[in-house]
């Protein structure tokens, strides 16, 4: 029953993440074509969605660690544990609970060793900006662990490139770009286990920086995304944007590129406005305003669209059909269907 639940609930999502991604790209989707173990290392750019993403992308059913903080609410928390969520404990979240995350390695290894696959976020924090930012040990503990207890394990592990056009505007298009397997033979080494960390650490952020947009300099950043935007680059094309950061001085000027108008994508907007007016308004009074983190605003709002839009079209549904005849109500709830779903598509 608790399996099919969660098909159920995962079906569900990869029916709204549909709807709601104008577009969602994969490739490298024959690296993790089969079941083994596996530890997904993505970049991290907007919360919860990362995960969502991958997690319907690799068609597995990964165990996500996540930030501790949120397991503080105990009605949430069973919610969290039924959706394979495992808490990590940050040093913001105070020295003294780091010693738990002794026990989160075990259970992680050990849940490596069973064939299982888990994701986690290499960088330990999630941030809008382009690049990919130092990352932490604690998922070379993880591979430590695991090794040790079965050094035959065939592990695979296995760096993402979460690409956005732009991770906090609706509509919205992603690239997932999963990379191909690290060899873990190339940089542990059993008999001097203290320099193995930085070799891994080293390999996973040199294949993430070519699988997401990589802007290197901190202090020149937004001179170059400014750069990057005015050129109209398409950030679902990593290689080719990282190509052209290469050669981008920062002390120069770029003439924008011109942007295009396109009648029919605003008058579906307009359109899309009218017949979504109630639920709109609901999300930008009563939501937006509540969402703590720019990074959670995609997550916030995907979540209101989830739970909302069904209810919004069945309270269509029972007012149309009271009025007229069933068949009406099925064709203009149909109707206000097709234009969200162009809007989103063409936007």
């Amino acid at each position: 029953m608790k399996n099919i639940l969660y098909y159920f609930v995962k079906f569900w999502i990869k029916t709204g993440l549909f709807f709601y991604y104008g577009k969602i790209t994969f490739s490298g989707l024959e690296n993790v074509a089969d079941a083994r173990s596996t530890l997904f290392l993505p970049n991290h750019q907007s919360a919860l969605m990362d995960a969502l993403l991958l997690a319907v992308a690799s068609n597995r059913k990964p165990y996500f660690l996540t930030r501790s903080d949120i397991f503080n609410n105990r009605f949430v928390t069973p919610v969290l544990h039924f959706f394979r969520m495992i808490p990590i404990y940050r040093i913001r979240d105070g020295r003294q609970n780091l010693i738990h995350n002794e026990a989160i390695f075990a259970r992680c290894a050990q849940l490596l060793g069973k064939g299982e696959s888990i994701l986690m976020f290499p960088e330990a924090n999630h941030s809008l900006k382009r690049r990919i930012r130092p990352l932490t040990k604690g998922f070379t503990r993880i591979l430590r662990r695991t090794i040790e207890q079965q050094p035959d394990l065939d592990l695979r592990v296995v760096p993402v490139g979460m690409n956005y056009r732009n991770a906090n505007c609706f509509p919205n298009r992603v690239h997932i770009k999963i990379g191909k397997n690290i060899p873990l033979n190339a940089w542990y080494d059993a008999k001097d286990p203290e320099s193995s960390p930085h070799k891994i650490m080293n390999a996973v952020s040199e294949k993430l920086k070519t699988l997401t947009t990589d802007i290197p300099s901190i202090e020149s950043y937004e001179v170059i995304l400014r750069q990057l935007d005015e050129l109209g680059v398409d950030y679902l094309n990593p290689e080719a944007v990282n190509r052209v950061i290469q050669n981008l001085r920062s002390n120069i000027k770029i003439k924008k590129a011109p942007q295009k108008t396109n009648f029919f994508s605003d008058f579906l907007k307009v359109l899309f406005w009218i017949v979504n007016f109630p639920v709109l308004v609901g999300w930008r009074a009563f939501i937006k305003p509540k969402v703590p983190e720019a990074e959670f605003l995609e997550t916030f709002r995907f979540a209101y669209a989830l739970l909302v839009y069904p209810l919004y079209y069945l309270s269509l549904f029972l007012v149309l059909s009271s009025q007229g005849t069933i068949l009406f109500a099925v064709g203009c709830v149909l109707g206000i269907v097709i234009i969200n779903w162009s809007y989103v598509r063409l936007a």
